[in-house]
Order: structure tokens, then sequence, then C-alpha cells
């Protein structure tokens, strides 16, 4: 593993280790109400996420997977309108951290319980949480943003039946139908977003929007010789800068220069969902 990579890790693991005693990211005395709530519930998720993921690598759940897992369950509503879900943090910025977030937060939580090694997911003490999670990602797939529904269908093919038939195959028919004729998606068409600088939304294929679709249709079963998944990958192949190596995708939010380092975070996530599309096996 990189000495980078390695690092990472340790500080998640520590995060989680110590997280009775260390502070939120964003805590209510400087961010305001109630983001210590939104940031302990997006960090416990993450970590829970993050760590599995090594975990699953590895073969074994280790007990800072576990930690991270208790941490996880005991913010999770067990009430009201996000019954099921976690805090997560809004700052009004699409499609991560807005309203319709708590969402994407929430299918994160189950793809972490669905890669935890060692049959993690069929543990008995935690059946009741997991219920609490599969019925809130069934209750807003029919209405959340279509992105937020791609990652309802990517958390389906973890985690059995977070989705029901029905449920998958209209995102699946959703998703393809937004594919334009050059063979990618385009962020822009997967919400109704709007910038809060008034400037228009790129409509172009970008490597966001592409690499997520490509990377969930193949999640769901798709083969590669699939004419939609075929095509998308052509498109990212055919995409990718040659002097930086990366993906382009454009804020949601505002217009932003492409070379400055906010500008290049969309671009960021677009590389990292473009090379998961084209390494899966």
């Amino acid at each position: 593993m990189p000495a980078p990579e390695r690092r990472m890790l340790d500080n998640v693991a520590n995060r989680v280790r110590l997280w009775r005693d260390v502070e939120p990211f964003y805590p209510d005395q400087t961010r305001g109400l109630p983001k210590t709530s939104e940031s302990r519930g997006t960090e416990a998720v993450l970590n829970a996420l993050i760590l599995a993921g090594r975990d699953a690598q590895n073969g074994a759940l280790s007990d800072d997977v576990r930690l991270a897992f208790g941490n996880m369950w005991a913010l999770q509503f067990r009430a009201g309108d996000q019954k099921g879900a976690w805090a997560w943090l809004n700052f009004h910025n699409e499609p991560w951290e807005a309203n319709g977030s708590p969402y994407f937060g929430a299918a994160l939580a189950a793809i972490a319980v669905g890669r935890a090694p060692g049959g993690y997911a069929s543990s008995p003490e935690i059946q009741g949480q997991i219920k609490l999670l599969r019925d809130y990602l069934q209750r807003g797939a029919d209405t959340v943003s279509l992105f937020n529904r791609i990652m309802g269908l990517w958390a389906s093919t973890q985690l059995p039946e977070v989705l029901t038939p029905v449920q998958r195959q209209a995102i699946v028919d959703a998703a393809i139908a937004k594919q334009q004729d050059d063979g990618g998606w385009s962020t822009n068409s997967l919400g109704t977003w709007k910038r809060y600088d008034g400037t228009p939304l790129d409509e172009k294929s970008d490597g966001l929007a592409t690499g997520l679709v490509v990377l969930v249709l193949q999640s769901a079963g798709f083969t590669r010789a699939d004419r939609h998944v075929r095509s998308g990958l052509a498109w990212l192949v055919e995409h990718q800068d040659a002097k930086t190596g990366m993906w382009f995708a454009s804020s949601l939010n505002k217009s932003r220069s492409p070379d400055s380092d906010i500008g290049k975070f969309m671009s960021d996530a677009a590389t990292a969902y473009a090379v998961l599309a084209l390494t899966r096996p």
C-alpha cells in the first residue's frame, strides 16, 4: 500500500478510536446549528465506508471497522422524516451537501455494510438498523433526484433488498434514457439543478455522470458488451485529459475556473468514478 494511502487510513482509524474525544470537523460554535450533528453523521458513515473497503481487501473484519459501524449506527435516526438515515452536511452545494443529500449518505452506509467482510450484514444484532436503512432507501427511491436514485441502485447491488425489483428497473431505465448521443452522460441531466450565480449549467457529457452511471450499471449486472456500457466506456477512454490524466466535470452550484483548486473539485470526483468504471472486473 502506498504511504499516503496508509497515512490516510491510519488517520481515519485513529478518529474512529478517539470518537468521543475528537471535535467534529464543523462544530456548531463556529458554523452554526446543526453543523455538529451533520458533521458527526457524515463522518460516521464515511469512516465506516472507508474502513469497510480496506477490510474487504484484507478479507477480515477488524476491531476498528466494528467500532466505526458502532459509531455509525448510534447516530441513525429512529423517528421522523429521516428515519433510517443520518444527519448529513448541508452547505446547499449539490450534489453531495444539499437538502436531498441524506439519501446519498444512506446509500453510502448501505454500500459500507454490504462490503464489510465476514458476513457482517447478516449479524443478528444489526438487523433492526438495516431494516430502518432499507425502509428509508425504498421510501425515497421514486422521488429523489436521479443522481441519488442511481446511488440507491448502487447500494442495492451491495446490500440485498435495499430496493424492490420494480424500483431497480425503473432507475436503470431512467439512467439509460439520459445517455447522450456521444455515449456519455451529463451530470446536469441527473437532477433539477440551478446554479446560485445564475450561470447556465454545462449540458455536455462529463466524467462524473458517465463514470458513475457506467460503474453502477456494471455493478447491477450489465456486462461490458452491453451497448450502453460499451459506449460509455468508450466515451471515458476518449475523454481523459492527456496532459493531467483527469476527466472533467463542472460545478452544479457556480461557474468556476477549471484551473482553480475549487474548480477542480468536481473533476477530482469525476476522475475517481471514471477509474472505478474502467477498472471494474
